[in-house]
């Protein structure tokens, strides 16, 4: 049985319940276990996106790899948090810490962007550098998201907005995620992460309309980050809403601390394993469900406005 996917000559009919579904994998490039998980998950799994990280350790190993896929649809994940620049620590003092890297204090982080604007002019210097390498690989970028959803800071998400524009930015991830997925979190604690989020995920939905960039309408990943098991997969397929839903993961063929010290408590092979079970891909040609990139997505979305 051929799995559905996207296609500009068929027609409204072919999506009667108008569902598109893309699954990303973030971190491309952090580790070559995380590369090697992705090809896996591509070749012989359900995965469709992945989220490149262009100066991360093994970004050339990823670059290498997603011009041998040609089913995986690849953006560019930008790093302002946990993470190395592209710039040299020089160029951007005002953004790294002692150690030339990327902090992880992004309350702090985030209240020097909004108030500085010699660190706003580095941080656009690294935005704009770290575009310039993904169109460097010659890849096609799908879409644009940022390391722990950094873009709903909505100083970051103008600069990438302004400076996306130079580059074909047509797609960013919408970190809005259902209520009723709690990701093994408690109900309480999920609806209060959800509530604080409410109001920066209205203003960033409003701003990418008003720049006509375009976006998933929920995403899946937020309350189980580290922990998308084939359970949880399972449970977000049979409740798969209408429009464009991104899933997005963490794969990788080792896990934890082995793969990044900051992600210790992931359970990277469970992820992989979900992308890869039986039980998944059944699923989804059972439901009858495209999945793509942002991409395919967006042209399902214009068919569905045309029925």
């Amino acid at each position: 049985m051929h799995e559905p996917r996207v296609s500009a000559a068929q027609g409204p009919s072919a999506w009667p319940q108008q569902r598109f579904l893309i699954l990303t994998a973030d971190d491309f490039g952090l580790h070559e276990s995380v590369n090697e998980a992705i090809e896996q998950a591509s070749r012989v799994g359900v995965l469709t996106a992945a989220s490149l990280m262009v100066a991360a350790p093994a970004a050339a190993d990823a670059v290498r790899r997603a011009r041998e896929l040609p089913d995986l649809h690849v953006g560019l994940h930008v790093v302002l948090a946990d993470g190395e620049p592209v710039l040299p620590p020089e160029a951007i003092p005002g953004l790294l810490g002692p150690d030339g890297r990327f902090g992880s204090r992004m309350f702090a982080d985030g209240v020097r962007y909004f108030a500085l604007p010699a660190v706003r002019r580095q941080l656009e210097k690294e935005v704009r550098a770290q575009f310039e390498a993904f169109a460097r690989t010659g890849l096609v970028l799908d879409h644009v998201n940022a390391h722990k959803h950094f873009h709903l800071h909505p100083t970051l998400l103008e600069i990438i907005l302004r400076v996306g524009r130079d580059f074909g930015l047509t797609a960013m991830r919408l970190p809005r995620e259902p209520l009723w997925f709690s990701g093994g979190r408690t109900v309480p604690t999920a609806a209060i992460s959800a509530a604080l989020l409410s109001p920066w995920l209205a203003l960033m939905g409003q701003r990418l309309k008003r720049a006509g960039v375009a976006h998933n309408d929920q995403l899946f990943g937020v309350a189980a980050t580290g922990a998308m098991n084939e359970e949880r997969l399972l449970q977000i397929l049979a409740r798969l809403p209408a429009g464009i839903t991104e899933v997005y993961l963490h794969p990788a063929t080792e896990s934890g601390a082995a793969v990044n010290a900051a992600q210790s408590t992931y359970h990277h092979g469970d992820e992989l394993a979900a992308l890869v079970s039986p039980r998944v891909r059944a699923a989804i040609l059972a439901a009858g469900v495209p999945r793509g990139g942002y991409a395919g997505a967006l042209k399902a979305r214009e068919l569905w406005r045309a029925a």
